[in-house]
């Protein structure tokens, strides 16, 4: 009797691997959600291309802050909105990933609500904190989904500067 469930432990485990495996070649090759080619390590060194306006007011948008943002997008938000943004990476997700061109925006669109929606995720969804990133690069995320977005929220300058003096 011990033999028949560990044969059937052994066909378990190698159903599953072998699911998870054609998983992962799916999202590699049909999906193209996953593509480590276009990950490119944006280390410390990366700040030195921006200048010094750039690194004391990164909340202004600026093409260098801009391709930046492109770059932090591609390496950790491409999986889950897609690589256009248009909210088709993972499937599976409930609720799915929001459409970023589209917007409709849970949490408000402007560039303080889209700080502060990176900085502590949404409750109750697939949309985790991305307070583990540098401010910068969570300014430039900021830059970058404002570009991509048909529905553009615009800030009052000032308050923006405020905000960002404090965001951590």
């Amino acid at each position: 009797m011990d033999t028949a469930y560990n044969k059937y432990g052994f066909y378990f485990l190698m159903g599953v691997l072998l699911i998870a495996s054609l998983w992962i070649v799916y999202l590699m090759t049909v999906r193209h959600s996953i593509d480590l080619g276009e990950m490119e390590d944006t280390g410390p060194e990366e700040e030195q291309k921006f200048s010094p306006e750039e690194l004391k007011q990164p909340w202004i948008s600026t093409e260098a802050l801009l391709a930046h943002g492109q770059k932090i997008y591609k390496a950790q938000c491409a999986l889950c909105h897609g690589p256009k943004g248009l909210g088709d990476g993972s499937p599976g997700l409930v609720p799915p990933p929001r459409n970023l061109v589209e917007g409709n925006w849970k949490l408000g669109g402007s560039a303080r609500e889209l700080f502060i929606t990176l900085q502590k995720g949404i409750e109750g969804t697939s949309m985790v904190t991305f307070k583990h990133l540098p401010v910068l690069d969570r300014w430039t995320l900021v830059h970058y989904i404002h570009s991509i977005t048909k529905n553009k929220v615009t800030d009052d300058p000032k308050e923006l500067e405020e905000f960002a003096k404090t965001a951590l």
